[in-house]
């Protein structure tokens, strides 16, 4: 009697409620808001909920399908822009001018990068590198932070091997970025071969000599070396370079010449030499003479650089380029002389501990007129009846290189 009044009272409860048989274990448990039905026997059982059709969705069997917009937000929403990229040399001048080089000489590019979006971006640069053997970049790749509506600009440059092929070479670099349409920039340069390369590096102790003669008659130029050693020396350079048809800014000869740390060890010894350089103005040059002689126990350094444009756009100058510390005799003498028109003079000599700084530059913009401007020269020649004087092949030649100076100054 007693249980069944228990069971009455749980079944109109809404909440939950729990069984325990007579020795206090838990054995049943109800749950729900609907009447509920027990099943078991003994000390245990189980009460299961007989309203099946609970769920937690409001009352449905079955959750609802959630509705989605009909498009996806794009990422750029009203931020998108380009990024122009130019690929330019330094430097001023006209470009025709900086695009050549030599074997082992870097040109250098600037790459800038224009952001015309309404955000700042992290723009992706690299180099494709086309024609141009990628060992030659200072770097392929490159992140740029540009603000919006600026631009930002990075240094690249592109040196060839010493024994880089002669001719033209081609290279792209791209931007990208998020939110931007990437953009391209497009550079190409010439690479001139060399003439002529002498290099010379010393260094040790003991004794040694070193003689150079160089002559190239299309550039008129002349260039002598003689040097005795004794003693010890860090190092010491001698390099010199020869381009006939320079072209742009590159040099038709160059001298470059170093030396670090040099002593005399005991009595006698020297650094003696005697060094020239000549531009003959009879052969188109500029007409500049540049010679060194020096007698010296110490040297601790030497830096010094002689060059000569004769033909591209830096035609007709020479300049000579020294900073030297030492301990002993040093003479310069360096002048300009072009007949009828110009004639400059220097010259120093040091005797004792000095440390020096020369620079000397010669410049030649007279415009020279050849014979026979109006006219050929051979039809003139033989109008006035005058014969050839060459009676060899190799005074013709001679005649015929003297005329093409003649011309070209």
């Amino acid at each position: 009697m007693t249980v069944a009044v228990i069971l009455s009272v749980l079944a109109s409860c809404p909440a939950w409620a729990t069984v325990a048989d007579s020795t206090g274990e838990t054995s049943a448990s109800i749950t729900g808001s609907a009447p509920a039905s027990i099943t078991g026997s003994g000390s245990t059982g189980s009460v299961i909920d007989s309203y099946d059709s609970y769920t937690p969705w409001s009352g449905s069997s079955t959750p609802s399908t959630p509705s989605l917009p009909g498009y996806l937000p794009s990422a750029c929403s009203g931020d998108r822009g380009s990024l122009n990229v130019d690929v330019s040399l330094a430097g001023p001048g006209l470009k025709a001018d900086k695009l050549y080089t030599t074997q082992g000489k870097a040109l250098e590019f600037t790459v800038t990068v224009e952001n015309d979006g309404q955000t700042d971006v992290d723009a992706e640069v690299s180099v494709k590198p086309d024609s141009t053997p990628i060992g030659w970049f200072s770097w392929t790749a490159a992140t740029m932070t540009i603000p919006a509506g600026a631009s930002r600009s990075q240094v690249l440059e592109v040196t060839p091997d010493i024994d880089a092929v002669p001719g033209d070479y081609k290279f792209e670099v791209q931007a990208s970025a998020s939110c931007r349409h990437p953009g391209y920039g497009k550079s190409k340069f010439t690479v001139q071969a060399f003439d002529y390369a002498s290099e010379t590096s010393v260094s040790g102790t003991g004794q040694f000599q070193l003689n150079k003669n160089v002559r190239a008659m299309d550039s008129g130029i002349k260039s002598t070396k003689n040097v005795l050693f004794s003693g010890s020396v860090d190092a010491l350079v001698k390099n010199e370079y020869l381009v006939d048809e320079a072209k742009g800014k590159n040099a038709n000869f160059q001298e470059k010449d170093a030396v670090d740390n040099y002593n005399a060890l005991s009595q006698g010894d020297a650094l003696v030499g005697t060094e020239s350089f000549k531009s003959s103005a009879v052969f188109g040059g500029v007409g500049a003479k540049f010679q060194e002689s020096y007698d010296l126990q110490q040297m601790e350094f030497k830096s010094q650089d002689l060059t000569l444009h004769q033909t591209g756009s830096l035609k007709k100058s020479a300049e000579f380029k020294t900073a030297d510390n030492f301990t002993g005799y040093y003479q310069i003498d360096a002048k300009q002389t072009i007949p009828g028109q110009r004639s400059l003079k220097e010259f120093e000599e040091y005797l004792g501990s000095f440390e020096i700084n020369r620079r000397i530059l010669f410049r030649d913009n007279t415009k020279s007129t050849p014979a026979c401007q109006e006219g050929d020269c051979t039809g003139a020649t033989a109008e006035t009846g005058t014969r050839d004087a060459c009676k060899s092949d190799s005074c013709r030649d001679f005649a015929e290189k003297l005329k093409s100076f003649g011309k070209r100054a």
